[in-house]
């Protein structure tokens, strides 16, 4: 017998990024019951206060509109459970997993087996410089970046800047890109599962403009959806774009290492923490993804390198969303300003943040 230890007995400062695999292992089985509990968590006051933000249509579209962004929270724990179905976490059944996802794709606007593919590749590619552009919010090097035209750049500081990234993007990327299987589209599994969640869109739209007119899509649909929407693309934006994130090249790339140094552990109090699935705690989802959401804290209780580990709390959050360009020689990101200096300056937009 070996007098090495097992991984478990290895003092924390020591474990490999591969070692935590089989040690997060332990934590992969879902409870059925607390699963569908979880769902009705979320799914029951989701229609609850679609309900109430209708009937409150005769009384205030204030109040209409206040409920409607209130239930965003909900809408966006549903996108987070439909996150688990599409890594198989949620159920132990595969099938009842892609099915309910299927489902609630058609109220988060996701087409599942095409987000479920590309997700995927992001889990696979994850800080790695030679297989950027699936699933990744769009980030150049300190190298490629001075190499651009002075047009170029200019559209890549639009790209990350904050009104596009948090204002507009969302809407689009919800709205309109999601009605193609882009990325996919010579496959016919990908058309089929881009255009029945479209039908279900429209014809849930059209239910609810038969029964109430355009109002209730006005200010319950619309406001809903896009605040969803934004706080999503910020939580995915904070996750993995941080001053000490991990990029590597092809060849030096290793998939735990990337997993565990490049994802965030976003520190939240309770109730958005609950609010969100614990998917703040994504180092360890990354590391693992199929532990059900619900037992990611059990992670950090049980191991606490891991609950020390990539921290960043909202005030961090904000002031790494200042932060655009990978450098290579630091393996840092960088703002704008700690970039390239010698770049024209009055071919770039000034960021806010």
């Amino acid at each position: 017998m070996s007098d090495l230890p097992s991984v478990s007995e290895m003092p924390t400062d020591v474990r490999e990024a591969k070692d935590w695999v089989r040690i997060l292992a332990e934590y992969r089985e879902p409870s059925h019951l607390r699963s569908w509990t979880e769902l009705a968590l979320t799914i029951g006051p989701f229609v609850l206060l679609w309900t109430l933000a209708w009937w409150s249509l005769s009384y205030s579209y204030w109040l209409t509109f206040a409920i409607a962004l209130f239930n965003a929270a909900f809408l966006l724990r549903l996108f987070a459970i439909q996150h688990d179905c599409g890594h198989g976490a949620f159920f132990r059944s595969r099938n009842v997993s892609d099915w309910l996802g299927r489902v609630i794709g058609v109220l988060t606007l996701t087409p599942y087996d095409v987000w479920r593919r590309s997700h995927s590749i992001h889990h696979n590619s994850s800080g790695n410089l030679g297989r950027r552009g699936m699933g990744d919010i769009h980030t150049l090097t300190v190298a490629e970046y001075a190499a651009l035209s002075p047009w170029n750049r200019l559209l890549y500081r639009l790209y990350r800047h904050p009104i596009v990234l948090f204002g507009l993007g969302p809407g689009y990327l919800f709205l309109f890109q999601n009605r193609l299987p882009l990325g996919f589209m010579a496959k016919g599994r990908y058309w089929l599962s881009a255009m029945c969640t479209n039908a279900g869109i429209f014809a849930g739209l059209a239910v609810i403009i038969w029964f109430g007119g355009l109002m209730p899509v006005l200010l319950i649909f619309l406001p809903t959806t896009l605040l969803a929407a934004t706080a999503g693309v910020w939580l995915f934006y904070v996750q993995h774009q941080f001053e000490t994130t991990h990029w590597e090249t092809d060849d030096d790339w290793q998939l735990h290492e990337a997993a565990l140094h490049g994802s965030s552990h976003y520190v939240m109090p309770s109730v958005l923490q609950w609010l969100t699935a614990n998917i703040g705690i994504h180092h360890v989802h990354h590391l693992y993804s199929r532990i059900p959401f619900y037992r990611l804290p059990e992670v950090l209780r049980d191991h606490s390198a891991l609950a020390e580990g990539n921290r960043m709390t909202i005030r961090d959050s904000i002031a790494n969303a200042r932060l655009h360009l990978w450098d290579e020689d630091s393996k840092t990101l960088l703002s704008f300003s700690s970039g390239p200096r010698a770049l024209p300056v009055m071919w770039c937009l000034p960021t806010v943040v």
